[in-house]
């Protein structure tokens, strides 16, 4: 499966042509330590980051908490993770949603959240995603709406904490993730804002045709074969469709299966029934439509540099919309996860892939700046 799909085959002004950057520069003077100490962090040792044994330690001025949290969502239990500052009240709160390939509250992906958000006033819940860690229920049933509904529940959840202020509870998302956070604030009143990274604003075929051709080019295969995988993978979702055969599509996938480059695409071997294929479900599916049912104030941040995702298609499509709750920026220099130090093999590698973490400084200054303008942080004086 590819970073944004889970099977084989994922109040703010409109965007100007000269925008205002004074809230930026305000941003970065105040926020510049913070970040600084996050990427510094983010690359260190386990051992170094937690010192808090060593001789010359002090106390925080922001002491964090965690609490293990679960909660229900249709027919399952998820288990989830609740990170907050230590007496905190009236919290703002953010839940995180997962990336296809980073199902567990723990990834390191989610890590910076938990770390920078609570210290300005933001509680941060991670769960479990549905069939993984300590989550009941069933990834293989399931779809983006009951992903959605998934973070919806766990929103609902927060609700009732007497800490949490519940007109401040949003969702954060990257990749897939980045799809659901949307989902769920067009899906329910109770997400009052809405962080999408990276999520690629077209069908799922669209993206993962995108996202083979990157990684064989990467890898040095030729045009020979890119063209060949693209006809295989033409002919599987022309028969997810409904517009082509199921035969003539196995027996290119038959051609293909044994050369060195299918295990880059994340595809089965055999051709599943369109009647009960959960890729029939997620091509089916166009995030853009959702983009006019989000009225809630939303950031959408792309990387520069991402070749898993068509970020200039995805950036026109919403322009055109220009919807005046979304706020679009592309970060300069920054990957699929907003890292900036992975070369282009290692992202479409998953064994490497499953360390990536946000790096850019620049994704760091807008987050923390958009959402201080919107009163959801709530920097210490």
């Amino acid at each position: 499966m590819s970073e944004l799909t889970t099977s084989p085959a994922g109040v703010a002004a409109p965007r100007e042509s000269e925008p205002d950057t004074r809230p930026l520069r305000r941003a970065a003077a105040v926020f510049w330590p913070i970040i600084l100490m996050l990427i510094l962090m983010a690359n260190a040792p386990a051992s170094a980051r937690d010192a808090s044994s060593l001789p010359w330690s002090a106390a925080p001025s922001t002491a964090l908490v965690s609490e293990s949290r679960t909660f229900r969502s249709g027919d399952a239990t998820l288990a989830g993770t609740l990170y907050l500052p230590e007496g905190g009240q009236a919290l703002a709160a953010v839940v995180v949603t997962h990336s296809a390939s980073k199902p567990l509250r723990d990834a390191a992906l989610y890590r910076h959240l938990t770390e920078m958000l609570p210290p300005l006033g933001i509680a941060v819940l991670t769960y479990d995603r549905r069939g993984s860690g300590r989550s009941g229920g069933s990834l293989k049933d399931s779809d983006y709406a009951m992903l959605a509904d998934d973070a919806i529940a766990a929103v609902r959840m927060l609700k009732a904490d007497p800490r949490i202020d519940p007109k401040r509870i949003g969702v954060w998302g990257l990749s897939q993730g980045g799809w659901l956070s949307l989902l769920a604030a067009a899906r329910s009143p109770d997400v009052r804002f809405v962080v999408s990274i990276s999520a690629p604003v077209v069908t799922s075929d669209v993206q993962m045709m995108f996202r083979s051709e990157n990684s064989m080019r990467i890898n040095g295969y030729s045009d020979a074969e890119i063209h060949q995988m693209r006809a295989m993978r033409l002919a599987v979702d022309d028969y997810m469709r409904g517009t082509g055969d199921r035969a003539v599509a196995q027996a290119l996938v038959d051609a293909a299966k044994d050369e060195p480059w299918f295990d880059l695409l994340y595809m089965g071997k055999t051709v599943g029934d369109r009647a009960t294929s959960r890729w029939r479900k997620e091509i089916e599916y166009d995030p853009l439509p959702t983009l006019d049912q989000v009225d809630v104030p939303a950031l959408i941040l792309f990387g520069g540099n991402d070749p898993v995702v068509p970020v200039a298609t995805s950036v026109a499509r919403i322009d055109a919309r220009r919807a005046p709750s979304l706020t679009v920026r592309v970060i300069a220099g920054a990957d699929h996860h907003m890292a900036t130090s992975m070369t282009p093999k290692a992202q479409m590698d998953p064994a490497q892939s499953q360390w990536a973490r946000p790096e850019a400084a620049e994704y760091f200054v807008i987050l923390a700046s958009w959402m201080t303008d919107r009163a959801i942080a709530n920097v210490p004086k």
